[in-house]
């Protein structure tokens, strides 16, 4: 007997035996239901023997049977209202548990959100993708037709996703795309550590939605719930139904504000700031400005996180900005990293530990954020030892930079697309997904071991077109990704380290030394970022215009 708990009210089995009945009553159980018919099988107790076996240790026992592939919506219907009024908590189950854990599902379609649901039954060992579009249409059967159908849908209208479509049509002008998202405003995120030093305009990051999208690409105002690779369908909200030949997955990640205890009460007030929300960087600023004596904390969670050199650029522009006004010398810089190290490739730390030592930044490995008390101006870390043994330390701040953990979204990390981590997941070459020959995935979202950053994405983007256009016959030689990804490590105003490397941490300089090296903070890097990568964000990048990004072909 292997007990799977869904909620504080319901658990499911495999089949159980009235022996059983007498550990399900220690363990709690209040009530039993049994979905699987009489006669199944030759081992199997009948209904009336389990009944016997339940009464007699106080159990209430209820028979709802349900023939395995006949699974009625009144099915589902008569299951919540045995949940809603059986004692609690419950055992549901068959011979597997499927069908008792898929009753539930469609029980529950209206009332919780399509992941949650998923994600259960996925913890659970249970892989609901056969009902996904019933539970979807609030516990119904739907009608089994496509609302759209397009040669390639594309998932996701940030960077990857608008670059990507663009690429395609720049090499397949009558190629039917759509893009799938839900939001109304296109943001160029790499521009907030700039607004939240005071160097940009948080408005000059902000364009809409449908300025970006390509012309010749439907843009399909939703949100994706579920993914049906087996029939090559993505499940919208309201159980909108759009059929693909090829689908692209790029919906970004997710920023977990509260898996931190306490913070999403306090972002954006009492000192507590992040450059990870377009809303808060202007705040970043504000306080940078109003600082003049105290504790500044710069957080950074585990890996993996989009652009992770961002958490100690706002430190270190924070950091240049009190330098220039005289203050420094009145406020701790402290810098708290969940990882070990200050920057992951090893190149490029010798001029970035300078700046440390410049603004005499106190750094804090292995100490990860887990809670934060805003108006007590405290921070609390739980630090790890070389002995994996953990603490709690507490830290005061006047001001605190958050960088939250980030992951997969619910959609993604619950759907068959998804690696064992959450990531969709991919060949690290091709972007090509390992089972699934007709969806590729770009950007952050993806399982490929690259930084995730606006560069890797510029050059994912062509990469995934030529590989499509490949598999639909109109290219002969597959495109090979190489890891690049590039992070400006804004160590001071005016002034960058231009980290740029592949897999493996190998360095991949996009110029010569003479011009810019990368290993050093340049005033060239700096320019590079301020006045060149933006116009090369909004009207080459995702434009398809693929300058110093052609995907290199094999």
């Amino acid at each position: 007997m292997d007990v799977k708990k869904l909620s504080d009210e319901l658990s499911v089995s495999a089949q159980i035996m009235p022996q059983d009945m007498v550990a399900l009553k220690q363990a709690g159980f209040r009530s039993i239901i049994c979905n699987r018919p009489d006669g199944e099988a030759a081992d199997q107790p009948s209904a009336r023997e389990l009944e016997s076996a339940a009464s007699a240790r106080g159990l209430e026992f209820v028979h709802l049977p349900v023939v395995p592939g006949k699974m009625s919506d009144d099915d589902a219907v008569q299951f919540g209202q045995l949940l809603k009024n059986l004692p609690k908590p419950a055992l549901a189950f068959c011979r597997t548990g499927t069908r008792s854990i898929s009753l539930w599902c469609l029980a529950n379609a209206s009332t919780q959100p399509l992941p949650a649901l998923l994600g259960a039954a996925k913890a659970a060992g249970y892989d609901m993708s056969g009902i996904v579009r019933r539970i979807a249409n609030g516990g119904r059967t739907p009608v089994q037709l496509a609302d759209a159908s397009y040669d390639v849908v594309i998932v996701g209208g940030g960077a990857a996703g608008i670059a990507c479509a663009s690429s395609l049509l720049a090499r397949a002008p009558n190629l039917g795309v759509a893009v799938i998202d839900p939001a109304d405003i296109h943001y160029y995120q790499p521009g907030w550590t700039m607004v939240g030093a005071g160097v940009f305009d948080a408005a000059s990051t902000v364009h809409t939605m449908a300025a970006v999208v390509p012309a010749g690409v439907t843009w399909i105002k939703a949100a994706v719930t579920a993914f049906e690779p087996a029939e090559n369908a993505v499940i919208l909200e309201g159980c909108r139904v759009v059929k693909y030949s090829r689908l692209v997955v790029c919906p970004g990640l997710k920023l977990d504000w509260a898996k931190i205890d306490g913070l999403t009460k306090t972002l954006g007030r009492n000192g507590v700031t992040s450059n990870y929300r377009f809303d808060l960087a202007p705040y970043t600023w504000e306080l940078v400005r109003s600082l003049k004596s105290g504790n500044a904390i710069f957080t950074q969670p585990s890996m993996p996180i989009k652009c992770a050199g961002a958490p100690q650029k706002a430190m270190y522009l924070s950091a240049d900005h009190w330098y220039r006004q005289g203050r420094l010398r009145d406020i701790d810089v402290g810098f708290y990293n969940a990882g070990g190290v200050l920057f992951g490739v090893a190149d490029y730390v010798p001029a970035l530990m300078e700046y440390v030592k410049k603004y005499d930044a106190k750094l804090k490995f292995q100490h990860n954020l887990v809670a934060v008390d805003g108006p007590g101006k405290k921070a609390y870390f739980t630090k790890t030892s070389a002995d994996g043994s953990t603490e709690t330390v507490e830290a005061q701040f006047d001001m605190i930079h958050v960088t939250p953990p980030q992951c997969a979204p619910d959609f993604i990390r619950v759907s068959p697309l998804a690696d064992t981590a959450g990531w969709v997941d991919v060949d690290q070459g091709t972007l090509r997904h390992k089972t699934y020959a007709n969806i590729w995935s770009l950007g952050d979202v993806c399982s490929a071991p690259n930084a995730k950053t606006a560069a890797a994405a510029r050059k994912q983007a062509p990469i995934v077109a030529e590989n499509i256009c490949v598999d639909l016959g109109l290219r002969t030689k597959q495109a090979v990704y190489d890891g690049y990804g590039s992070c400006p490590l804004t160590v001071e105003r005016g002034k960058i380290v231009l980290a740029e490397f592949g897999y493996g941490g190998k360095l991949l300089p996009s110029f010569p030394t003479f011009i810019l090296d990368g290993r050093k903070p340049t005033r060239a890097a700096w320019w590079l970022k301020e006045r060149i990568l933006p116009p090369i964000y909004w009207h080459a990048m995702l434009k398809g215009k693929e300058w110093m990004a052609a995907p290199d072909v094999r």
